[in-house]
């Protein structure tokens, strides 16, 4: 192995494990917490965290493997069920994260009616609408024998290994990304455009009230002036840096995948396999960014998880005091 595939090699492990630690996480607030569960957006991550779970125990240790024996990893029909399970994860993770966006659309923009145009019935038919969607393309490339081994990205994803079918897996990977990841986009760019708008609105609205409360209070100290002004900054700022993480990792993680996916149906363009494979675990690490984005950094989960952890402490302090309790009385007992 060369020092690339070395380090390509240690990037997928620690995405494995990072991806593996961070969704578990997530999955055990959902199952702590009855505020998560009884949350409709609690749905939509419940159903992204288990895509990113398939997904990190099922196609990032073959193309670990790939990477390291620079050849398919086990019998053919193995890498067919992970190509399958590849497309649809990928799919459904993307219509996921478009689903999250248009709730907190609905609940930003219509938040007197949130309830009645978004219930846990709602949420069930989106989801129901993300698998039938996601689903479609895997078993059309399956029927079609467009599943296999990869060289270039070292994995079994999509691939067409005849020349006579070209053009239809030309047409057909073309509408995949179009239908996947140019739709999640297009809707993700709508919906949290429309959110920044009303945000900024009510923090105009905000500093306003605050600015006519500075005027009017004149014997305000100068620190508590300054420390209200620059809360105002960090206000205006909080809303366009969610809404910029949100749509940043999901273009920085996906799109270079998808453009090289696009540029290989190109026999002109030669791409590199070092580069194929670092695109496919760009795309692998929006399994370790989405745990955070949407989930671990909120202030439910933050103190659902740190719950857990103290629970966990708490638990084994208690066996351990009681433990030594039990030493300290057996040794009184034979001193005795």
């Amino acid at each position: 192995m060369s020092i690339w595939e070395l380090i390509l090699a240690f990037v997928v492990v620690v995405l494995m494990l990072v991806a593996l630690l961070a969704n578990v996480l997530v999955l055990l607030c959902f199952l702590y917490s009855a505020d998560i569960r009884k949350q409709v957006p609690g749905l939509f991550i419940l159903n992204l965290t288990f895509c990113n779970l398939l997904m990190t125990v099922s196609s990032m240790p073959l193309t670990l493997a790939g990477i390291i024996y620079k050849s398919q990893p086990g019998g053919d029909q193995i890498c067919h069920a992970v190509g399958f399970l590849e497309t649809f994860l990928t799919t459904n993770s993307m219509l996921s994260m478009a689903a999250l966006s248009i709730d907190r659309w609905i609940a930003v923009v219509f938040p007197l009616s949130y309830h009645s145009k978004m219930r846990y019935r709602d949420a069930a038919l989106i989801l129901s609408y993300t698998w039938l969607h996601s689903v479609s393309f895997p078993i059309v490339a399956a029927s079609l024998s467009w599943v296999g081994f990869h060289h270039l990205y070292a994995s079994c994803t999509l691939y067409n290994k005849r020349p006579e079918d070209r053009t239809q897996f030309v047409i057909f990977t073309g509408v995949f990304h179009a239908l996947s990841f140019l739709l999640s986009l297009i809707i993700l760019c709508f919906t949290y455009l429309k959110v920044l708008k009303v945000a900024r609105f009510h923090c105009k609205r905000i500093d306003v009230i605050t600015m006519q409360t500075l005027v009017l209070l004149v014997d305000i100290h100068p620190s508590v002036r300054e420390r209200c002004l620059e809360e105002q900054k960090r206000r205006r700022q909080r809303a366009t840096k969610k809404i910029s993480t949100f749509i940043g990792t999901f273009i920085l993680c996906f799109a270079p995948y998808v453009i090289t996916r696009l540029v290989e149906l190109s026999s002109v363009v030669h791409i590199s396999s070092h580069w194929g494979i670092i695109s496919k675990c760009l795309a692998y690490s929006k399994a370790v960014s989405d745990p955070f984005v949407y989930s671990l950094l909120r202030h439910q989960y933050k103190k659902t998880w740190k719950d857990i952890i103290n629970k966990i402490l708490k638990r084994s302090s208690i066996n351990s005091s009681a433990l030594t309790e039990s030493h300290n009385r057996n040794i009184s007992q034979l001193n005795e």
